[in-house]
C-alpha cells in the first residue's frame, strides 16, 4: 500500500450524471485518482463494504478499472464486484447493487457523449440502492477534491478482467461476473419472454443498432440468444473503445444507420437503439419515430399488459422538461404523476418509496422501479411485450393511443457548444424578464405561467431550485429553457417545445410544422440569436 502526496485539481464537482471531461483531462497525473479517493474519503461505509464497479468500454475504461481496484484494496474496501472485461451497462451496474445488497458501485461512463482518444470519459458514484448518489453526498465528494493532499494506492500487480471467477488484489476479494447474467434474469422476471419469442417465431422482424456501445452484448444474449430472434437481429453489437465512430446518442439525429434501415422498403416491424452505456432508448416503427415522451406515456397506460407491471402502478414521474402526455394517462388512471427537475436522482426517492412505478425524461430515457436507473434494454423489452400482446404495429398503437389521450407535439432543439459566459448571459436575461411575462400575448398566444422551475422533495424534504424556465401558455403550450449539464465542452442550451392537439384530424401534422409558431416565440424571447451567433440549432430531436 502506497500513500501518494497530491494536491487539488479544480473542476472536479460532479454535474447531474457524475464527473464527465474529455479523455486527455482524465489522462492528467492524479486526476483520476483524487476524485476516486474523494469518494472513498465521502462514503466511509465503504471501507469493510462490498463495492460494485463497471463501465461501458469507452477508450480508458480499463485503466480506469484497475486503478479504482488498486485504491479500493488500499482504501480498506473488503470486496469489489467488477464486470468481466471491466463492462457493466449503467442499468446493470444497478441491478448489481441491489441484488447483491452492496454499499455502492463506481460506473465508468460518459453515457451517449464521444468517446475515443479524443472523446470524453466520466465516473460517477452510486449508492446502495443502486441510484444516482444524492446531492449530499455528491456535495461531499466535491469538498473532499478541494482539499485533498494525498491518495491511497495499492502497488499489486494489473488483474485479468477478461476471466469470470474469484480474485484477489492486495487481500482485497473481487468477484469478475458475466456483465449480463444476473441483469438477464431479472429481465426474464419482469416480461413475457414466451409471448416475445412467438412474435419472432411468427416472423415479425426487428433491428437493434447497439452503436457499437456497451448494450451489445445484452441486446444480442437476451434479444437473439434468449428471445429466439435470428441472428443479425443485432447491429453494431460488439462494444468499441471509440464506439466505431458512432455518437452513441440513440436520436434521429444520430442513429441514421437505423432510420435508413427503418425508412427502407422491406423496413423490419420495429426497430430500436441505445446509448453508450444502455441506459437510454430509441424506438421505432417503419417510417415512424416515438418520442421519448410519447413512450413513456404508452407503456404507462398498457403496462397491465406485460407481467411485471399487472398489479399496476403505484404512480408515475417525468422530468420537468418532459412533455405532458403521461400526465393526461396518470389523470385517466387516477395516479399520481410527479413533475421533476432534470436528473435520474430525483427519481429515485420516489421509487424507493413507493411513490412511483414507472419514470422517464425526454432524453431518450425510460425506467421503473427495477432498478434506479433508466434502462434503454429494459424499454425495448417492454415495447417488444406491447407488440406481442396487442398484436398491433408500433405506429397503430400510438395513433391509437391519440385518438384515445390527445397528442403532445413534442420537441427539442439543442444549441451545442455555445460559449459558456454567453449561456449563462442569456439565462440570467431571461430569468430576469420573468416577472413581467405573466398575462402577456406572445405569438397570438397568453402567458399564463412563466418561472424558474423549483422542486420540494416528497420524500426527503430538499429544495432544488434553478431547475429550468418554464413558459407556460393558457392554452397548454410549454416552452422549457435549460443549460445541459451533460456536455463536457462549451454549453448546451436546450429549448423543448410543446403543443397539445386534441383533434385527431390534425395528429398527422409534421411535429416541425405544427411548432412553428412557438419555435419563432422561443428564440425571439430568449434572444437567442443575440446571445449565441446561432440562428438555428444544431440537432432537433
Amino acid at each position: 500500500m502506497k500513500v501518494v502526496n497530491t494536491q487539488p485539481v479544480a473542476g472536479q464537482r460532479p454535474g447531474t450524471s457524475g464527473l464527465r471531461k474529455r479523455v486527455t483531462v482524465f489522462q492528467q497525473p492524479h486526476y483520476l485518482e483524487n476524485f476516486v479517493q474523494a469518494i472513498f474519503d465521502a462514503v466511509p461505509a465503504l471501507k469493510g463494504g462490498t463495492l460494485v464497479l463497471g463501465g461501458d468500454g469507452r477508450f480508458y475504461n480499463r485503466v480506469a478499472v484497475q486503478i479504482i481496484l488498486k485504491m479500493a484494496a488500499a482504501n480498506g474496501v473488503a470486496q469489489v464486484i467488477v464486470g468481466r472485461g471491466g463492462i457493466l451497462s449503467t442499468p446493470a451496474a444497478s441491478s448489481v447493487i441491489r441484488k447483491y445488497a452492496a454499499t455502492g458501485g463506481i460506473i465508468l461512463s460518459a453515457s451517449h457523449n464521444p468517446g475515443g482518444p479524443d472523446g470524453d470519459f466520466g465516473i460517477k458514484y452510486n449508492s446502495d440502492n443502486g441510484g444516482p448518489a444524492a446531492e449530499k453526498i455528491t456535495e461531499a465528494i466535491y469538498q473532499h477534491t478541494t482539499r485533498i493532499s494525498q491518495y491511497q494506492i495499492s502497488d499489486a500487480a494489473d488483474l485479468d478482467l477478461d476471466v469470470c471467477g474469484s480474485f484477489s488484489v492486495a487481500g482485497m476479494a473481487v468477484e469478475i461476473i458475466d456483465p449480463v447474467a444476473d441483469y438477464a434474469v431479472l429481465m426474464q422476471d419482469l416480461f413475457d419472454f414466451d409471448a416475445i419469442r412467438a412474435w419472432f417465431a411468427a416472423g415479425n422482424r426487428m433491428q437493434f443498432d447497439a452503436m457499437s456501445a456497451v448494450a451489445g452484448p445484452y441486446a444480442v444474449d437476451i434479444i437473439e440468444g434468449l428471445l429466439g430472434a435470428p441472428r443479425g437481429t443485432v447491429v453494431n453489437g460488439v462494444p468499441l473503445e471509440d464506439f466505431g465512430g458512432y455518437h452513441p446518442d440513440p436520436n434521429p439525429a444520430h442513429a441514421t444507420e437505423l432510420i435508413a434501415a427503418m425508412s427502407a422498403a422491406n423496413a423490419p416491424d420495429f426497430g430500436a437503439a441505445s446509448d453508450g452505456d444502455a441506459d437510454r432508448n430509441m424506438v421505432l416503427g417503419r417510417r415512424f419515430v416515438v418520442t421519448p415522451s410519447d413512450s413513456l406515456a404508452v407503456l404507462a397506460a398498457n403496462a397491465t399488459l406485460v407481467p411485471g407491471y399487472r398489479k399496476g402502478l403505484a404512480g408515475v414521474a417525468r422530468s420537468m422538461p418532459t412533455s405532458a402526455a403521461v400526465d393526461a394517462v396518470a389523470k385517466e388512471l387516477g395516479i399520481a404523476c410527479y413533475e421533476t427537475p432534470t436528473g435520474w436522482k430525483f427519481f429515485g426517492n420516489l421509487l424507493d418509496a413507493g411513490k412511483v412505478t414507472l419514470c422517464g425524461e425526454e432524453s431518450y430515457g425510460t425506467g421503473s422501479d427495477h432498478v434506479r436507473e433508466k434502462d434503454g434494454v429494459w424499454a425495448v423489452l417492454f415495447w417488444l411485450n406491447l407488440l406481442a400482446a396487442t398484436g398491433q404495429s408500433v405506429e397503430e398503437i400510438i395513433t391509437a393511443h391519440w385518438a384515445r389521450f390527445g397528442r403532445h407535439i413534442y420537441s427539442r432543439h439543442d444549441f451545442e457548444n455555445i460559449d459558456s459566459e454567453a449561456a449563462e448571459n442569456l439565462m440570467t436575461a431571461l430569468r430576469a424578464s420573468l416577472p413581467e411575462l405573466a398575462g402577456q400575448s406572445l405569438g397570438g398566444q397568453v402567458v399564463q405561467l412563466a418561472d424558474d422551475f423549483a422542486y420540494d422533495d416528497p420524500v426527503d424534504g430538499s429544495h432544488s431550485v434553478g431547475q429550468g424556465v418554464r413558459v407556460i401558455f393558457a392554452g397548454g403550450e410549454r416552452i422549457i429553457y435549460r443549460l445541459s449539464g451533460t456536455g463536457t465542452a462549451g454549453a448546451t442550451l436546450r429549448v423543448y417545445l410543446e403543443k397539445y392537439q386534441p383533434d385527431v384530424a390534425q395528429h398527422g401534422v409534421e411535429t416541425q410544422a405544427a411548432l412553428a409558431d412557438l419555435i419563432v416565440v422561443a428564440r425571439e424571447l430568449a434572444q437567442i440569436k443575440s446571445f449565441t451567433g446561432r440562428l438555428q440549432p444544431t440537432v432537433v430531436t
